[in-house]
């Protein structure tokens, strides 16, 4: 529980610097002399700066972190705290750019993350690198993102136990009359005064017709008596996210509207029922799929069951049909069903739930009773 004031127990280190070893190993895996990290969130997983704009040169025997001048003390003090062996150049691009160039004389093959540089800049790494073969890799670092250590475990359950408690604070607001975009920025309101650092991505709140649209935006419509009420939200804690989705009504939404939370609710259930260490992540969306599709309204699921969830909203591994994850103990994922009917509104049930040996535990915990 928060104390007053938002004030909370320190929440136990993430094990950070022992990140870079493992992917060196990765990266020799990869048939690769040094590996260049620039999406931010993995520069961040693997240093704990947590800056807005760096990059991370691995070698075998050493690290550079690169970023300009906002963050020159900043990068330094956040290394120190996490215990990273690494160098920093601070500058200008040109600067970043001739380290690089340094550090790398002698490297015949550079990785690069290929779904986190643009074709533009690989072109400009190939004219300064010209010595070097660049070589396209994918996931190296989201491979060792998977799994959660207890730091950052307790960051994602922090998060998750902030928007519970801010839900609780905020939903009975339904009944004095206020719009959609008035009840987000409440809820928002209510996670930072809770401790959350932010929110881990644009709330959604939609009422009525608009809860059809799996990912609405708020707007100033008044939320009404009988409206079913999508609200999908989470907090941000040190960079880890929650993310949980409540359907709620003022009232009795009528016995169609009724009949789509309790299927929703049902392939919810089905679906963290299949959540386990070594199960497949198709047959979990499969799980919540075939009990929507029972209940005649299969045509009305409209995305993939879930993700996972850590330093982005969105990561490995993917809850979908498609999807050839298998999920590992310690990974943290969702389970959100929906189902959408334009004219009438949907319904989505979400939680944040850690996967582990036996199962699933839900880190999201609010009630999921649909009239207030």
């Amino acid at each position: 529980m928060a104390q007053q004031g938002g004030v909370r127990d320190p929440l136990p280190p993430a094990d950070v610097a022992g990140r870079l070893p493992r992917l060196r190993s990765l990266v020799s895996e990869a048939g690769c002399d040094a590996f260049l990290v620039s999406k931010i969130e993995n520069v961040r997983y693997l240093t704990g700066f947590s800056g807005s704009t760096a990059m991370l040169l691995v070698r075998p025997d050493q690290a550079l972190v690169l970023t300009d001048g906002r963050y020159g003390e900043q990068v330094r003090e956040e290394l120190d705290a996490h215990g990273v062996d690494a160098e920093v150049e601070v500058g200008r691009v040109p600067a970043q750019h001739e380290a690089m160039r340094r550090e790398l004389r002698g490297s015949l093959r550079v990785g690069l993350e290929a779904t986190a540089v643009s074709w533009a800049t690989e072109r400009d790494y190939a004219a300064l690198l010209s010595s070097a073969t660049l070589v396209p890799t994918r996931g190296l670092v989201e491979r060792l993102r998977r799994v959660k250590d207890e730091g950052e475990l307790a960051r994602i359950e922090r998060a998750a136990d902030i928007a519970d408690i801010a839900l609780a604070q905020v939903k009975h607001r339904l009944l004095d009359g206020i719009s959609e975009r008035d009840l987000s920025a409440e809820l928002e309101l209510e996670m930072r005064r809770r401790g959350a650092d932010g929110v881990a991505f644009e709330s959604i709140v939609a009422a009525g017709p608009e809860s059809a649209k799996p990912h609405a935006r708020p707007s100033g419509r008044m939320i009404g008596e009988g409206d079913l009420i999508v609200i999908d939200f989470g907090a941000c804690v040190e960079g880890y996210r929650s993310d949980m989705t409540r359907t709620l009504c003022i009232g009795d939404p009528g016995p169609r509207a009724r009949e789509i939370v309790d299927a929703v609710l049902a392939a919810q259930r089905a679906g963290v029922r299949a959540v386990r260490e070594g199960a497949r992540a198709q047959d979990v969306d499969q799980a919540s799929r075939s009990s929507i599709e029972e209940a005649g309204l299969g045509a009305a699921f409209l995305h993939p069951t879930g993700h996972g969830v850590g330093l982005e909203i969105h990561e490995a591994p993917a809850i979908a049909a498609e999807s050839a994850d298998i999920l590992e103990a310690g990974a943290v994922v969702t389970v959100e069903p929906g189902i959408y009917l334009t004219g009438l509104g949907g319904a989505r049930i979400e939680d944040t739930v850690l996967v582990t040996a036996d199962g699933a535990r839900p880190l999201t915990k609010s009630t999921k009773d649909l009239t207030l």
